[in-house]
């Protein structure tokens, strides 16, 4: 089992990959050249390379993230998913 402060690690840098990850989906010109974008439709990502899958699978034990399937991960809905 990882220290609790790898899993910290880990979420804040889940979070913010998953922050920049719909942030850039959501600035696509697709949705509209003349709009503000539109909402992201992306709710799970591959969770960063630098940490180990166990600290991966201890944060989903915890219910602190959703294991989707097929290596993606998302936000579990009490940790802030957007909706």
């Amino acid at each position: 089992m990882a220290d609790p402060d790898t899993l910290k690690r880990a979420l804040k840098a889940f979070r913010k990959r998953i922050r920049l990850t719909q942030q850039d989906d959501e600035s696509r010109l697709s949705h509209g050249a003349l709009t503000l974008g539109g909402r992201s439709a992306i709710v799970g990502i591959r969770p960063p390379g630098e940490f180990p899958q166990d600290v991966w699978e201890e944060l989903v034990r915890q219910g602190k993230l959703r294991y989707e399937g097929h290596g993606l991960y998302a936000l579990s809905e009490d940790q802030g998913a957007r909706e």
